[in-house]
């Protein structure tokens, strides 16, 4: 297999579990405090990735150096998760999902500067449609609400966070220093867990641990081991095989897993004049994934 098909797997795969955490978190975010939660699912995923990397061969020397590489992408990373768990007490789901389609945009302004990765008309087109398609949901299809920059709170919160997103994915490429994906996924999670932990102990404290929801733990499992192990170490695999705005991409495909997902839970579709935008962002994905 290709570098660049793997890179593309991996994306794809990516969307599928991210999709999953909107959906779930979209249930549990007003029975938890946001950092405490990512808190928790971040030793969680530590764990998890740390016995992968002990039976894989452990760190490598270079990975231990330059430390302060992985608390500096763990701060654009936990900042990213907190405002989306923040975002989803008052923002749908299917909303939220559409606001991290404006991702691909931001990302390849920020590998731009970083990387000096360049437009091609074709992705500026692409980016654009994206955006207008995103916009259409984010705004549930409302001419006037556009007109007057009516955006819900959650949804601005979270376009806070994937603006640290954005800053993230060309960053890792321009850090990595050759060390294999799952080492430095490890490095950036046990460095956002010991933030999360120092920012948020009084939330941490606060919590009724005992008395939480079924579905709050079934939300922390989940984005443990699927929107944080598994992800963190796809996007750094893809992003060292793809450039920031195709590996970013992807994420024009997670508004409609939301909805796959919000079904499968038990949900209602949006209406059609909202899927309506959804298949514009599908345009956009096709656009930036044909070869230049």
């Amino acid at each position: 297999m290709t570098q660049p098909r793997a890179g593309h797997l991996a994306m794809l795969l990516f969307s599928t579990l991210v999709a999953g955490s909107f959906a779930l978190g979209s249930l549990a975010a007003n029975d938890i405090a946001p950092i405490a939660l990512n808190a928790v699912r971040f030793w969680i995923a530590v764990l998890i990735l740390g016995a992968a990397v002990v039976a894989t061969g452990g760190m490598t020397r270079g990975a231990v150096a330059a430390l302060w590489r992985y608390p500096l992408l763990a701060g654009f990373l936990t900042t990213y998760f907190v405002a989306m768990f923040e975002g989803l007490k008052t923002a749908p789901p299917v909303s939220a999902a559409a606001v991290f389609t404006l991702t691909p945009l931001m990302a390849g302004v920020f590998g731009w500067l970083l990387l000096g990765q360049r437009f091609t008309p074709r992705i500026l087109l692409a980016l654009a449609i994206g955006g207008v398609g995103a916009l259409w949901v984010i705004f549930r299809a409302d001419v006037a609400a556009v007109l007057r920059f009516e955006i819900g709170r959650g949804e601005l919160i979270y376009l806070g966070g994937c603006l640290a997103h954005a800053v993230y994915t060309p960053l890792v490429r321009r850090l990595n220093r050759g060390e294999p994906a799952l080492v430095f996924s490890f490095g950036v999670l046990l460095a956002g867990a010991i933030l999360l932990t120092a920012f948020g102990w009084g939330d941490l404290r606060a919590t009724d641990w005992t008395a939480l929801p079924a579905i709050v733990w079934i939300t922390i499992l989940y984005t443990a081991l699927f929107a944080s192990a598994a992800t963190f170490t796809l996007l750094q695999f893809a992003t060292m095989r793809l450039p920031s705005s195709k590996v970013m991409a992807y994420t024009y495909l997670v508004p409609s897993w939301v909805i796959v997902w919000g079904v499968a839970l038990g949900g209602v579709m949006p209406p059609a004049i909202v899927m309506a935008g959804l298949g514009i962002t599908i345009v956009a994905l096709g656009l930036l994934l044909r070869q230049d």
